[in-house]
């Protein structure tokens, strides 16, 4: 059975990038340098603003995001600030090259999973789009991931390059030993709205591939008793349209201090908190909350500022479908 994953206030999520170095080049990247910045915050400041975020959302779910966080020399001290805050879980988001000896310096008692970005069944898919030698490298990771006792998950971003070795993917996780499978749509943020440009091929999906294929393989995967969640792209015309935004409590935080309560808006100076001094304070004049509280026919309305082309439109120019919130996820659970 797949069920939606909705909003709740009480399950606040952390992304927190605690720098933007990253050793590959992916073409979905979605760092944006101009506006994330390219520092590294030190451990000092993290764990400051670790603190602020657990007193804003206690018991909030952590995400260790980068670039690539395992090259921050001071990410298992993080990890362990964090578990004394009382975070209720801890996930480091990597690439597989796990840097700085992050598996011997950390436990699974520490961190809860450790996620790992593939996108291809293949060294002859996924290198291409993530660098040479990276589909090795993660594979390597995982394996070693798993033979610590870690939990793992794998994410994989659905693009024109990949969708078809989709399929392919179900006999790797098994072989792999994953535990949850993160289907991701991609987005027209940082690397990728440059390779979506006019001049370039679009990287994204049609509602009718990403439907005929996503929705087959999460069924398989499934059934081989791995979790399988993905995003919820589409509204049925009967089904409301919510806004993460505004009834759910999630922070999205960069090393130059911006905090976005919208993945969407992260390519501008939209944020609607920032810290300073280790405190969190509203931005003015205008934000990213002023622009959630429009509704709109077509749903999701930073998808129609910032991608309007996600969306098709009826003779009468009625939307033909809604765009739900990409924080809105589906989810094929084995076990329930």
């Amino acid at each position: 059975m797949t069920r939606t994953v909705h909003f709740s206030k009480n399950a606040a999520n952390v992304f927190f990038h605690i720098l933007t170095q990253c050793n590959l080049r992916c073409r979905h990247c979605y760092i944006n340098p101009s506006q994330h910045g390219q520092g590294r915050l030190g451990i000092e400041d993290i764990n400051a603003w670790l603190r602020t975020l657990a007193e804003r959302a206690p018991a909030a779910n952590l995400i260790f995001l980068g670039g690539e966080p395992t090259l921050h020399p001071d990410l298992p001290e993080a990890v362990r600030t964090a578990r004394g805050l009382g975070y209720g879980s801890i996930t480091i988001d990597t690439n597989g090259y796990l840097f700085n000896d992050i598996l011997e310096r950390t436990t699974p008692a520490l961190v809860d999973v450790i996620s790992f970005s593939l996108d291809g069944a293949s060294a002859a898919t996924n290198d291409p789009i993530r660098g040479q030698g990276s589909f090795e490298a993660c594979t390597d990771g995982i394996r070693r991931a798993k033979a610590k006792g870690f939990q793992t998950s794998l994410i994989f971003t659905v693009s024109r390059l990949n969708l078809e070795e989709l399929a392919a993917m179900p006999a790797l996780l098994a072989d792999l030993g994953i535990d949850r499978f993160f289907i991701q749509v991609i987005g027209l943020r940082g690397q990728s709205a440059v390779g979506s440009s006019a001049d370039a091929p679009p990287l994204q999906v049609s509602r009718a591939e990403w439907e005929n294929h996503v929705f087959a393989v999460a069924a398989k995967v499934s059934r081989q008793g791995i979790r399988v969640i993905y995003p919820k792209v589409y509204l049925a015309p009967d089904e409301p349209f919510d806004c993460a935004g505004r009834v759910a409590d999630n922070y999205f935080v960069f090393p130059n201090g911006r905090v976005y309560r919208c993945p969407l808006c992260e390519d501008y100076p939209l944020h609607s908190l920032s810290f300073e001094n280790s405190r969190l304070v509203t931005t003015n004049p205008l934000n990213e909350n002023d622009l959630f509280n429009l509704n709109i026919a077509e749903g999701c309305v930073m998808n129609k500022l910032i991608q309007p082309q996600n969306l098709t439109y009826l003779s009468d120019g009625r939307p033909a479908y809604k765009i739900a919130c990409c924080l809105l996820k589906e989810e094929r659970d084995p076990t329930t």
